[in-house]
């Protein structure tokens, strides 16, 4: 039985940690938590010795901290020792220690997705996952392959019920988060969000709105996706158009590019005071 080390046990992901693996019961649990309120309750394991005996690292702790946090992990780990970790941030801005004997990954849920069935009414209203079946995506930073294997294990089993597991680089994870799914998508929520307090704003109903936007939002979704094989009507193509050219921003596809993602990045780790 392999051991797992949880950096920030007593934090909302790190419990959720601790019962997903504690459940799999194919791992040895240490429990590492620096908040003596979080803590409360916990059997916690002093860091340092915690470093010495874990096979698998897994930091549960804010993405802002990682880099610095794991500046200070990487030393302590055993020699053939991995650490995994929750976002991509870090790696993406060079903030990772090297160290030779040392594996470093990254996981991260998907979260369940949308137009499909899930096998209970409480995994169909389940958006976050652990109680639906989604799918994780993982990265070797640097390493050994076996061990990323068997961190990919350790994956599955803290984000279970997992279908499958989709590796890319490093630098495409950044690309997915905090790219796409943050800064466009995450952005496109919120201003559809937006769009139906103007709504209100001026004067619908909100019943009426909402019932409206919810129908509308999925059928659209639907039908950009796939999920739904009628198109849209020529009038709203028509309307599409005028939206994408009038109030969507041209250079959104610059948020993909490295400049402007590492800039979005330090916004995001390093926010300015007042931001």
């Amino acid at each position: 039985m392999k051991t797992v080390a949880i950096i920030g046990a007593g934090g909302k992901m790190g419990a959720r940690a601790v019962q997903k693996l504690a459940g799999a019961g194919r791992w040895k649990l240490l429990l590492c938590e620096s908040d003596p309120q979080k803590a409360a309750g916990l059997d916690v394991t002093p860091t340092p010795e915690a470093m010495r005996q874990a096979d698998y690292v897994v930091m549960a702790v804010p993405d802002a901290l990682i880099g610095r946090i794991a500046s200070g992990l990487v030393p302590l780990m055993k020699d053939g020792g991995t650490l995994i970790m929750l976002d991509a941030a870090a790696a993406y801005v060079g903030e990772l220690p090297s160290r030779a004997g040392v594996t470093q990954m990254i996981a991260h849920p998907c979260h369940p997705p949308f137009f499909t069935v899930q096998p209970t009414p409480e995994a169909q209203s389940d958006y976050f996952g652990g109680i639906a079946t989604q799918d994780i995506i993982v990265a070797l930073i640097e390493g050994g392959q076996t061990q990323f294997e068997e961190g990919i294990e350790v994956c599955k089993d803290m984000f279970a019920p997992v279908n499958r597991a989709l590796q890319v680089t490093p630098e495409q994870f950044a690309l997915l988060e905090p790219a796409m799914s943050e800064i466009l998508v995450g952005a496109a929520c919120c201003w559809m969000k937006d769009v139906l307090e103007e709504t209100v704003a001026r004067g619908v109903p909100r019943e009426a709105a909402e019932a409206f936007m919810a129908g509308h939002a999925q059928i659209a979704l639907a039908i950009a996706f796939g999920a739904e094989k009628a198109p849209f009507s020529d009038a709203a193509k028509l309307a599409i158009e005028w939206g994408t050219k009038h109030y969507i921003h041209p250079e959104w596809r610059r948020a993909f590019d490295r400049d402007v993602l590492e800039k979005a990045i330090e916004f995001m780790l390093r926010p300015p005071s007042g931001a």
